[in-house]
């Protein structure tokens, strides 16, 4: 049924919808599920032979097994420093739902996890042992998506003896979206560019210049409202700053 979970015939459809050159996002409306539950479904079962849906329906039933047969260590559950005095169910619960949120932003399911995890413990912070334990995934899993998080500037690292420990900070969205300004700044003097290129009087250069003012403009009006709230939310501002909010231009 649509939102749950794929059956042989939806992989079966996948297979031949892929076949026939559909993308992704029109499989997931064909199949009333989200595109990243198609990406990841087709990232994950292929193969040398591309995708196929007989071979997908027998992977997921291993991995299946698997998950049902491996115990989880019960020193995993005692170290959770997310679930001190706090129903573990819930949280894990929440963390689920965080996660999916993210995945469903287009960010990658082992990053997404990441960062729920790190965003739901009290310090905020974790080695890469205890991500590896906690998530049971590989080191270099973990060592990848941290990478990725440090260039959207979601996660930090700083030393803690010989270990080194990722942090997430209580203004990571802030930093995260004024980094994400500056690359739609970056990919608006492109489009300006592209547009005097191509000339401002034929239709790819209109395009290119509606797409670069819209972008300059947008990216100026969020910048100076991130900050702004930034301001306000953390006290860290000048006090005239907050006493109302930048109007558009």
């Amino acid at each position: 049924m649509p939102g749950g979970r794929l059956t042989q015939e939806d992989r079966r459809q996948i297979a031949a919808w892929l076949a026939d050159g559909l993308s992704h996002a029109e499989i997931g409306r064909r199949l009333s599920r989200p595109t990243s539950t198609i990406t990841r479904e087709v990232n994950r079962n292929r193969g040398p032979a591309g995708y196929q849906a007989d071979q997908a329906q027998r992977s997921t039933r291993q991995r299946a097994r698997r998950r049902n047969t491996t115990p989880r260590p019960a020193a995993v559950a005692a170290a959770d420093p997310r679930t001190d005095g706090r129903d573990p169910a819930a949280v894990d619960q929440f963390e689920q739902r965080l996660t999916g949120v993210l995945v469903q932003m287009g960010m990658p399911r082992t990053i997404s996890r990441v960062i729920s995890c790190l965003t739901t413990a009290d310090s905020g912070s974790m080695t890469s042992a205890e991500l590896v334990r906690r998530l049971q995934v590989s080191p270099a899993s973990i060592s990848k998506a941290i990478g990725y998080l440090e260039d959207q500037q979601l996660v930090r690292r700083e030393r803690d003896g010989r270990r080194e420990r990722y942090v997430v900070d209580d203004d990571m969205w802030y930093r995260a979206s004024i980094a994400s300004g500056h690359m739609n700044n970056v990919l608006a003097a492109a489009a300006l560019d592209g547009a005097e290129i191509l000339g401002p009087d034929t239709p790819a250069g209109a395009r290119l210049a509606d797409t670069g003012r819209f972008l300059r403009h947008f990216t100026e009006d969020l910048m100076r409202r991130a900050e702004y709230w930034h301001a306000v939310i953390t006290g860290r501002g000048h006090s005239e700053a907050a006493e109302q909010p930048p109007e558009p231009p």
